[in-house]
C-alpha cells in the first residue's frame, strides 16, 4: 500500500467521530514503535516529521524508513510535514514524497497568512497533496517553533470561515489552550471547549486539527526523575478532553512529547540499572517497546481510531 493523503482518512473520522493520531518521528525507533502500534490495533496514521527532525535524520533516510513501513503494515500511512514555516519547505517535502503538508504562518499577520497558504495549496493541490495550517498561535517550544505565553493567541472563531473559503485548505489546526513542549510542565492545560464547538459550527463537516496535546503521565515525569531527570509535575491536556473533541470535529490530534518522554524514561532507567550498558540496542530496543505501548493506548483510549484502518 503506498502512502495516502488525509482528505479521504478525514472524511471517515468525521463521519464516525473518532481522531486521527499525528506522531512525531525523529528516528528509527520512534516510527518502528507508533507503526508497529497502528498496526497492532488497526489504526489509520499520520506520521509527522517537523523541520528540524528532517534536518536531524535527514529527508532520504525519512523516506526511506517510511517506504519500509509500508512493506510491513497494511494500514493506511500519511507522511506529513509539521510547521512547514514557508512556501519552500512546503514544496520541498512535497516534490520530496510527502502525501501532507502544513504550513504555518499562524505568526503573521490575518491576510499574509491567508496569501501564504493560499500559495501552497495551490502547488499541493495540483499535485494531490493535503494542506493543513493553523489559525491562532499555540504557546511553546518545540522544534522550529517558538512562542512565548505573552505572544500565543486563541484562534477568533469569526475568522475560521473566512480563511477556510480564501485558501481551500484541507484541514485546520486551532488554537484553544494546548501548548508545544516543554510548556507543559507549567501546569495543566484547559481546552476552550466552547470556542472549538463555535469554531465546528461555522465549518460543518470540516477537519479541524489540535497541537500540542499530549497529556504527560505523571508516571513517566516521575520515571524521568527517579533516575537522573529534573522534570516538574504536570498533566499536560486531560485525556478525557481529548477523547471529547476527537468525537467531535476533530478529526487530528498531534502527539510529540509523551514520545519523547517515554524514550528518554526508559532509556534512562537501563542506564540507572545497568551503567555499563553500551549496546544501543539494548536501551533502544526497550525505549521502541514503551513508544509502541503508549502510541497503542492513545489510539485505543483517547482518539478512538482502533479498528478504523
Amino acid at each position: 500500500m503506498p502512502l495516502v493523503g488525509s482528505q479521504d482518512l478525514f472524511k471517515k473520522a468525521y463521519a464516525e467521530g473518532y481522531a486521527i493520531g499525528g506522531f512525531n518521528v525523529n528516528n528509527m525507533e520512534i516510527l518502528q514503535g507508533i507503526v508497529d502500534a497502528a498496526q497492532e490495533v488497526r489504526s489509520p496514521l499520520i506520521l509527522q516529521v517537523s523541520a528540524g527532525a528532517r534536518k536531524y535524520a535527514r529527508h532520504e533516510y525519512l523516506m526511506k524508513l517510511a517506504e519500509a513501513a509500508l512493506q510491513t503494515v497494511d494500514i493506511p500511512i500519511v507522511l506529513h510535514l509539521d510547521h512547514g514555516e514557508d512556501f519552500e519547505i512546503c514544496k520541498s517535502c512535497i516534490d520530496g514524497g510527502f502525501t501532507s503538508v502544513m504550513i504555518d504562518a499562524s505568526s503573521r499577520p490575518f491576510e499574509e497568512n491567508i496569501r501564504e497558504t493560499k500559495r501552497v495549496v495551490e502547488y499541493a493541490h495540483e499535485r494531490g497533496i493535503s494542506v493543513e495550517a493553523e489559525l491562532g498561535t499555540l504557546a511553546g517550544i518545540e522544534d522550529a517553533v517558538n512562542v512565548k505565553a505573552e505572544d500565543a493567541n486563541l484562534t477568533n472563531p469569526d475568522q475560521v470561515k473566512e480563511f477556510v473559503d480564501a485558501t481551500g485548505v484541507d484541514s485546520l489546526a486551532i488554537a484553544i489552550g494546548t501548548s508545544h513542549g516543554a510548556y507543559k510542565f507549567k501546569g495543566e492545560a484547559k481546552l476552550d471547549i466552547a470556542r472549538l464547538e463555535r469554531c465546528a459550527q461555522l465549518l460543518p463537516g470540516f477537519p479541524i486539527v489540535l497541537h500540542g496535546s499530549s497529556s504527560v503521565p505523571e508516571n513517566l515525569v516521575q520515571q524521568c526523575n527517579q533516575y537522573g531527570g529534573n522534570l516538574p509535575g504536570a498533566k499536560g491536556v486531560p485525556e478525557d478532553m481529548l477523547r471529547k473533541a476527537s468525537q467531535g470535529a476533530v478529526c487530528k490530534i498531534n502527539i510529540d512529547t509523551d514520545l519523547r518522554l517515554a524514550m528518554t524514561a526508559t532509556i534512562r532507567k537501563v542506564f540507572a540499572e545497568k551503567p555499563s550498558e553500551f549496546d544501543p540496542r539494548k536501551y533502544l530496543g526497550p525505549a521502541r517497546d514503551a513508544i509502541q505501548e503508549i502510541v497503542k493506548h492513545k489510539i485505543v483510549n483517547v482518539l478512538g481510531s482502533a479498528g478504523k484502518a
